[in-house]
């Protein structure tokens, strides 16, 4: 008898337990910062010796954009920030004196003042001969 109530007790409880896993409610993550070259195109061609002007546009709902880092061949080269401290849109002009004939990369960054980066953007640039 004592046998039988161990388990009819054991099966009341296993029948008691929920033993499959629920799905956790998934939290909505913020989308990251985006960044993009206005100019130049991307497979433009610049001579050797001139300054180009880069014109960078950045954007981001969450909180803002506070930072842009402009990078040659993978060096920075400098970086802008607006004077409000942050905007959701945020356009900056910086300049790149193409040297070294040959294909360039040209990459941008987008800083959230919480540090969050937005994925690299690429573009490629080739410098031509000056002849002149």
């Amino acid at each position: 008898m004592r046998g039988v109530l161990s388990c009819l007790l054991l099966l009341l409880v296993l029948s008691a337990c929920n033993l499959t896993a629920t799905e956790p409610t998934p939290f909505p993550t913020p989308d990251l910062p985006q960044v993009t070259f206005n100019t130049p195109p991307n497979g433009a061609t610049v001579l050797e010796g001139v300054l180009m002007d880069v014109d960078l546009v950045a954007s981001d709902t969450t909180a803002g954009i506070n930072r842009i880092e402009f990078y040659v061949d993978g060096s920075m080269l400098e970086d802008g920030s607006p004077d409000s401290g942050s905007e959701e849109l945020f356009r900056v002009t910086m300049n790149w004196l193409a040297e070294g004939v040959g294909l360039h990369s040209l990459s941008a960054i987008a800083y959230r003042p919480d540090g969050i980066p937005s994925q690299e953007t690429t573009i490629v640039i080739e410098v031509l001969p000056n002849t002149n």
